[in-house]
């Protein structure tokens, strides 16, 4: 082997290595559930017989691992990458839902159903951050416990530290993540170790039988211990989120070198312990450590992991939204990026207020980690099932698989999302309302926005008159060419603009240099440099711009612009005037909503960012020309 051969595979194995290490933050969901899952879970077992009990809630939470996060999604979903991109959005990009004649026209039944996931996951980024510092917090009551009172205020200001902090970016402390969670899985880990030497036989447990010996012998329990194992694979879907920050290899390799034993270790050693004192079961996990400095020494380091779970979760709504933005399901929001060098770290304001509201709100309604417990899952599970049910079609139209084995291989991953899912659905009085509220509001905002838009381009965009016109009117003895040149924004890659229409019908004139310029947001996460841009002439100084993007880019207008410019163009960004359409709705139309969807898309784009600041343009620089579309 050559010397530079020998470096580069150095450098590449350094670099997996530290990949690795990171990718504690992607597990943050699943790592922190140590804090509750098991408590949960024993919780509603008779006094009697919770001892022998515990066999069966670790055989179930043991097998939850094996079934819903190494073979469902480590092992099928995670093959479902777009240019190494996961997420549901992915899924709706590679099952080609979104890419039919009736999908250009209205929003179908299975967009639909996956915009019910993208909402579930959103509503789990307000739950997340709640339950995972409360739970953290609450270990201060077993250290001291005269600290009870204070409980909530502390978890209150940690929670606003964090979503303070996401406006200055996670690239700083981002460097620590990893490090701390890698201590974080192997304290996990060597803890439950120890403690397994208080009850050995409890690796009997492995035995799946034991899980379904629980369930037959406590029917009446069942939904409720389920809904609470189910807390344990809480953050599975952040790894599939996640899989384009990492790959799919490097991710595998910390489940299974790292996490997974940590988990397993861990959750089996607090039931050692509750074997070995079947009276304690108020805090299983924080009772691994002996008392005393090792003891506060575990609550600062759950702290900090709850922290991290949070932030992981909070990153990844703020991208999902970003997505959604980039793919007409929501409205244009503010959208900061926070590390040059990295496109992936956002900030997202008004979702950051959202979400630390929401979170916040939820800690003071509910003020107990086992009351919070019961709102957890609902979300979850929904989201599962939504992935489950797009990876049929992902499986039968993107990898070719025929529709038999396909449609096996989903209903055994139903049967498991739709059990842990139904478990969970009698909570819904006692807490599981609140992320199926927060899902169906958002759910509502998405799809009226995206029917609204469909319907603004099918009675404004699809009336333009064809664009090879334009090069006549260009050239019309009645029009006057100026100096200068103008840059129309285009909501279609065909036809005129009205802006533009306009503009000649109040001023009789048209600059030298005129460029119709769309914005097309492709199915893809990201696209390829020499990708990005299309220019064609229409004559007479007339030109036809397509910039693409994929769904997780943010436009750069000012950056098409100088592609053009080298193209030959005489465009200048600094002097160049650009000219929107400003959409003003009005209601009683013959729009293929109801009447309330009328209403609050009007809304929604009265308070949607406007598309210059989207695009960030100067203000001096823009002329907007209102357009009134009846709805």
């Amino acid at each position: 082997m050559s010397s530079a051969h020998s470096q580069t595979a150095a450098g590449s194995g350094l670099r997996n290595s530290l990949a690795i290490g990171a990718l504690g933050v992607v597990f943050g969901d699943i790592g922190t559930s140590p804090l509750y899952a098991l408590r949960e879970s024993i919780e509603h077992l008779p006094a009697a017989d919770r001892a022998a009990g515990v066999y069966g809630v670790l055989s179930l939470i043991f097998w939850s691992l094996l079934i819903v996060v190494s073979l469902k999604y480590a092992t099928v979903v995670m093959r479902a990458d777009n240019r190494g991109e996961g997420g549901i959005f992915a899924l709706l990009a590679l099952s080609g839902m979104d890419r039919t004649p009736k999908a250009k026209r209205f929003v179908t039944p299975g967009i639909f159903v996956v915009l019910i996931g993208a909402a579930m996951i959103c509503g789990e980024g307000v739950i997340t951050p709640a339950i995972s510092v409360l739970s953290a917090t609450e270990g201060l009551k077993v250290i001291l416990p005269a600290a009870g009172d204070y409980v909530i205020p502390i978890c209150i200001a940690i929670l606003i530290a964090l979503f303070w902090v996401q406006q200055r970016g996670t690239h700083t402390i981002g460097a620590v993540f990893g490090p701390v969670m890698l201590v974080w899985f192997s304290t996990l880990g060597i803890l439950g170790l120890v403690r397994l030497f208080d009850a050995p036989e409890v690796l009997g447990s492995l035995n799946p039988m034991h899980a379904f010996d629980l369930l037959r012998t406590h029917p009446e329990s069942v939904t409720k211990i389920l809904g609470s194992v189910v807390l344990a694979i809480t953050g599975v879907e952040a790894l599939y989120a996640d899989m384009g920050h990492f790959g799919r290899s490097a991710i595998l390799k910390a489940w299974y070198g790292l996490v997974l034993p940590g988990l397993t270790l861990n959750y089996f050693g607090q039931g050692a312990y509750v074997i070995a004192h079947p009276t304690e079961t108020h805090n299983p996990f924080l009772a691994l450590a002996p008392e005393g400095v090792l003891r506060g020494a575990l609550l600062l380091l759950s702290l900090v992991a709850a922290v991290i779970a949070s932030q992981a979760l909070i990153s990844g709504t703020f991208s999902l939204i970003r997505q959604a933005m980039q793919l007409g399901f929501f409205p244009r929001l503010k959208v900061l990026h926070t590390n040059a060098e990295q496109r992936g770290q956002i900030y997202v304001p008004l979702a950051n207020f959202g979400l630390a509201a929401g979170a916040i709100t939820t800690v003071l309604l509910f003020r107990s980690s086992s009351a919070l417990a019961a709102a957890y899952g609902i979300a979850v599970t929904g989201t599962m099932a939504v992935t489950t049910f797009a990876l049929f079609f992902v499986a039968t139209r993107s990898w070719k698989w025929s529709a038999l084995p396909a449609a096996l291989m989903c209903l055994g991953f139903w049967a498991v999302d739709l059990g842990f899912f139904f478990a969970n659905l009698p909570k819904f009085f006692d807490g599981g309302w609140l992320p199926i509220a927060i899902g169906l509001s958002l759910l509502a905002v998405m799809v009226t926005w995206k029917m609204g838009r469909l319907e603004i381009q099918e009675k404004v965009y699809g009336e333009a008159i064809g664009g090879i016109e334009l090069g006549d009117i260009a050239k019309s003895s009645h029009i006057v060419r100026v100096p200068g040149s103008a840059v129309f924004m285009v909501g279609t890659p065909r036809g005129t603009p009205l802006a533009l229409l306009h503009h000649l019908k109040a001023n009789k004139c048209l600059q030298e240099t005129v460029v119709l310029l769309t914005i097309v947001t492709e199915e893809v996460p990201t696209v390829d440099d020499e990708d990005r841009m299309t220019l064609e002439s229409r004559g007479n100084g007339v030109w036809r711009a397509i910039g693409r993007y994929g769904y997780m880019e943010s436009p750069n207008v000012a950056n098409m612009c100088e592609r053009i410019r080298a193209q030959g163009v005489d465009v200048n960004t600094q002097s160049t005037t650009f000219y929107f359409n400003r959409e003003m709705i009005i209601g009683g139309g013959t729009a293929r909503m109801f009447e309330w969807q009328k209403a609050l898309y009007a809304f929604l784009s009265r308070n949607a960012r406007p598309v210059k600041d989207y695009y960030q343009i100067l203000p001096t620089q823009i002329i907007e020309i209102g357009l009134p579309v009846q709805l």
